[in-house]
């Protein structure tokens, strides 16, 4: 599996009818670059779009590309060109379990955007396919599907199931979807944050300038980190033994857990 797509924290899009927007992209500093075939692109640009995207890609430069679903007319051209090796992941929308994700899955390195009430259900079987990197959560979409006016903030629990999902079959922590607002970053940061606390690692940007935000948010706090610290030493200082630090039991989940975010933060500042 790429480490670009399982480590990746920005997954910026770009629309696949925009070709110089593409080397832009590239230097924006977003982890992934994603050239999107499917809802960036209007039916009739679509054959374009897919043209440029062929036209640009190089392997060289490593991009994902967000090809058409499986039902749509464009979906077979979208995935030839795939084969590019120019193109390290296929993002694939609606994905759900069975054999057209199987396919795909086999032929690159496969983001499931789970977008659809049907891929919400079979969760756990498409980050269990073979050639599955990491499941992306499609909110906007989704509730398009199931008909629902709800607040964002609705979804959490698929967001937790999600995370469940992704750590049960050994990927990596899912990528949370788009934040409309891309003019604040304040508002990207903090929906980055909230995204964190339930388990998602990874953050799908529209813009450009929601890329730092976005890595930002990611990283621990000064504060978060003082007290990861703390408990790392002085769980080193109890040798094994039960600890407590500020009148709070210090067992080894919050130790390990502790260890995980300086090392998340040492991988951040590289």
């Amino acid at each position: 599996m790429p480490d670009i797509i399982t480590a990746a924290r920005s997954l910026l899009f770009v629309p696949g009818d925009r070709p110089e927007r593409f080397d832009k992209a590239i230097a924006s500093g977003a982890d992934v670059v994603i050239l999107d075939l499917e809802d960036a692109v209007a039916p009739p640009a679509k054959r374009n779009a897919r043209l440029a995207v062929g036209d640009w890609l190089d392997a060289a430069r490593p991009v994902v590309v967000r090809i058409n679903a499986a039902d749509s007319e464009w979906f077979d051209a979208d995935f030839d060109m795939c084969r590019h090796p120019g193109v390290i992941a296929i993002m694939l929308p609606k994905a759900h379990a069975g054999r057209l994700l199987s396919r795909v899955a086999a032929e690159r390195a496969t983001i499931a955007l789970v977008e659809s009430a049907q891929g919400i259900l079979g969760m756990a079987a498409i980050a269990a396919t073979p050639g599955v990197a990491r499941l992306a959560f499609g909110a906007i979409d989704l509730a398009l599907d199931i008909d629902t006016s709800a607040p964002d903030a609705a979804f959490d629990p698929f967001r937790l199931q999600m995370a469940v999902a992704s750590r049960a079959a050994g990927l990596a922590g899912p990528i949370d979807g788009v934040t409309r607002d891309f003019r604040d970053p304040a508002i990207v940061a903090a929906e980055v944050r909230h995204a964190r606390m339930l388990g998602m690692t990874g953050k799908m940007c529209i813009h450009p300038a929601q890329v730092a935000p976005t890595h930002a948010a990611l990283q621990p706090t000064p504060e978060e980190l003082v007290r990861a610290e703390a408990i790392v030493a002085a769980d080193a200082a109890a040798a094994g033994a039960a600890v407590q630090l500020d009148g709070q039991m210090i067992d080894r989940p919050v130790v390990e857990r502790a260890i995980r975010m300086l090392q998340v933060n040492r991988a951040g500042g590289q």
